[in-house]
């Protein structure tokens, strides 16, 4: 028989027990509510996110999207304003359509949005992420830069390999004579040709001559394609970052493949570029190239951080990959705007005859007024990063009083500002003039420094091969328009109007190529 007091203690313990769980549960649920309570107090002290449309759970907006980008996102900002969210899978884009939202994010707030987000597929290479566009800001970004800037892509080592660019748009020049006016060509094809094998000449022409550098050039030429054609391709894993070790499109798998070609192409030209001792090699017609320019740097321990092999197959990668495509579209706009508008092209070949002798020199181009508005406006109407390259905001902060969270996309719709006609007079009219005069030379350069006009960007991270390609959209343009008179096929002097319409990828193109003849108006001399 238990004793009475054994069983009265055992209560007693129970009763304690109860009440110890009965308070702790009280207290966890008041802690919870405390939590709760603060959580939506913070939040609701936050900044909203800037307004846009509703999606579907999981997918967002994702399924509303149209093809032509940089149009329908210029169509949300007219419903939603000129800031505006979308929320695209699991990711959260931020879309800006003006002048003063622009100058936010590149000018006031140009550190935080500073780094790029690096999209799958080129994660896939081994070098992915550590070239010029998307290494993150900091010493090693800071690094490559400097090295872009001032050995590679300066005004003196540009003068330099003038060689190269004038050899090449010559000897197109020479194959659009060699037709009579007789047949019609792609322009844009012919262009991109040309402009590869200039920028390819830039990268290493001192270095490979004859059949070797037209044979590396044609496999290059479709490495190349399948590199931006699988960059501009939709990818599930940048939408849904937690299911990007699936590889649902097999795009990482593909640009692997694609990476081992371009790294055979660059071993074999690095591998020529030296000798069995690991020296450079001199070559054979004297003239440097951008290939000595880096292994020089490399091999002198000169910058800080070091440059490494990564780094230099990383640029070589982004000047024929951001050089060929941006730069042949533009041409080939310029030349079908032109073709819309004779009276402009009347008045460009009037320019160009008055200027420059039998064959146009990097030296006319200085004194190509009209010529220069010409591509302005071009690039106005039709800028080749219609979006430019997304930026990335380190941490979150707040633009014209609505927050932008960190690690969202954040597109500047460069197209949308463009053509706001609360900035441009008819905006959707090609209209060069409005690049002439005291105002319009003055103001509307290609720095960025008015955020109403930044066919190049704005900023820390703007173009650093804006010089280059103007140097070689100016030379291609003359060229083909003082060379040239252009018409459809069975017609002498004029042609019906062409479309301009566009299509929206990586790189803005015409959604028409521009099929045309080239009627030459000059006597071809050596």
């Amino acid at each position: 028989m238990i004793p009475t007091t054994l069983v009265l203690i055992t209560i007693d313990l129970d009763q304690q027990t109860a009440l110890f769980s009965a308070t702790l549960i009280i207290a966890v649920v008041i802690w919870y509510t405390w939590l709760v309570f603060r959580y939506y107090s913070k939040k609701q002290q936050q900044s909203p996110l800037p307004p846009g449309p509703q999606g579907l759970p999981i997918v967002g907006y994702l399924p509303f999207l149209d093809s032509q980008l940089h149009s329908h996102f210029a169509l949300l900002a007219k419903k939603y304003g000129p800031i505006l969210s979308l929320r695209l899978g699991g990711e959260t884009c931020i879309v800006i359509s003006s002048p003063g939202m622009a100058r936010e994010i590149l000018k006031d707030n140009d550190v935080t949005f500073a780094n790029r987000p690096v999209p799958n597929v080129v994660k896939a290479m081994e070098y992915g992420g550590r070239d010029l566009v998307f290494t993150p800001y900091g010493a090693e970004w800071r690094m490559l830069r400097k090295v872009c800037m001032q050995d590679m892509l300066g005004h003196a080592t540009l003068n330099q390999f003038y060689c190269y660019r004038r050899r090449e748009i010559g000897e197109t020049v020479r194959y659009l004579h060699s037709l009579k006016g007789l047949e019609a060509v792609n322009v844009g094809e012919e262009m991109f040709l040309s402009i590869l094998n200039v920028i390819t000449s830039m990268l290493w022409g001192g270095t490979i001559q004859g059949d070797k550098r037209s044979s590396i050039g044609a496999e290059l030429r479709q490495v190349v394609g399948e590199i931006t054609d699988l960059m501009g391709k939709p990818n599930v894993s940048d939408f849904f970052p937690r299911l990007e070790w699936m590889d649902l499109q097999g795009m990482k798998k593909r640009m692997k493949k694609v990476v081992v070609k371009l790294e055979r192409i660059f071993d074999e030209i690095i591998g020529l570029r030296t000798e069995g001792d690991g020296k450079k090699s001199s070559s054979s017609n004297g003239n440097v190239d951008f290939l000595q320019v880096l292994l020089k740097l490399r091999e002198g321990d000169s910058t800080k951080p070091p440059l490494t092999m990564f780094h230099v197959k990383a640029l070589l990668l982004d000047m024929v990959v951001g050089g060929t495509d941006t730069t042949s579209s533009t041409v080939e706009f310029a030349i079908a705007e032109m073709m819309n508008n004779p009276r402009v092209m009347i008045k460009a070949q009037q320019e160009l005859d008055a200027v420059v002798g039998k064959a146009v020199e990097e030296s006319d181009l200085d004194k190509l007024i009209y010529l220069k508005a010409v591509i302005k406006e071009v690039l106005r109407l039709h800028p080749v990063l219609p979006l430019m390259v997304p930026h990335c905001p380190s941490e979150s902060c707040t633009v014209a009083g609505f927050r932008v969270p960190r690690g969202a996309r954040v597109f500047v719709n460069v197209w949308a500002i463009h053509r706001d006609p609360a900035f441009w007079e008819q905006p959707s009219e090609f209209m060069p003039e409005r690049f002439l005069g005291p105002e319009g030379e003055g103001r509307w350069d290609y720095s960025g420094s008015d955020l109403r006009y930044l066919p190049f960007g704005s900023g820390r991270r703007r173009c650093a091969g804006m010089d280059m390609g103007e140097r070689i959209v100016m030379l291609s343009v003359a060229s083909l328009v003082h060379g040239f008179d252009w018409s459809k096929l069975g017609q002498a002097e004029t042609v019906e109007e062409h479309p301009v319409s566009e299509k929206f990828g990586i790189v803005l193109k015409k959604r028409e190529p521009l099929v045309a003849v080239p009627v030459p108006r000059l006597t071809l001399t050596d």
